[in-house]
């Protein structure tokens, strides 16, 4: 029988992953092969069929947990907010094309700047700027393309759920890295 992601996740964790603003992630270490945390903001893709997944993103550079997701894209995911721990098995897709970053970068941008505990009038407005620019299919000029090339060295990664989500007693591992 297959897994059934949709059905597969509890009432509580949906909520969780619909109001909450962090999640953590473990990788394994590509060099050391240890388990290694990560904790992100991060995009919940729930969907009524197919799989569901995660997109986390965040500054631009480069990040040890990309990497770590290129050399072994098996992970779990942590819920860590408001007392709801639940570790879901999932498994990390580096997105490097353009175009198939665009949506989740863009949701990630929108996500963040409307958070309600950060007044970001100025991001929000320029995040909405570009959601414009995008649906109407614009060249990337002026300040787009400053946009752009920020958007570029954003990381993103795509956590698509494989299994079922199992509840925590306890909260879930800390943070091993800031990158």
């Amino acid at each position: 029988m297959a897994f059934d992601q949709h059905a597969a996740l509890p009432d509580e964790l949906k909520h969780a992953l619909s109001r909450d603003f962090f999640i953590r992630f473990t990788t394994v270490g590509r060099r050391t092969g240890a388990p290694r945390t990560t904790e992100t903001t991060f995009v919940w893709k729930a969907q009524s069929t197919g799989p569901n997944r995660i997109y986390v993103s965040g500054y631009p550079g480069k990040r040890d947990y990309v990497a770590n997701a290129l050399a072994n894209p098996t992970v779990t995911i942590h819920t860590v907010e408001h007392g709801v721990y639940y570790d879901i098995p999932a498994v990390a897709r580096v997105i490097n094309d353009r175009n198939d970053r665009t949506g989740p970068l863009l949701a990630f941008l929108n996500r963040w700047a409307n958070r309600p505990e950060a007044e970001q009038r100025v991001f929000g407005w320029l995040v909405g700027a570009i959601n414009i620019n995008r649906r109407l299919h614009l060249p990337w000029w002026g300040p787009f393309y400053l946009a752009r090339r920020i958007m570029d060295r954003m990381p993103c990664v795509e956590l698509n759920f494989t299994g079922p989500a199992i509840r925590r007693l306890n909260p879930p591992p800390p943070s091993t890295s800031d990158h």
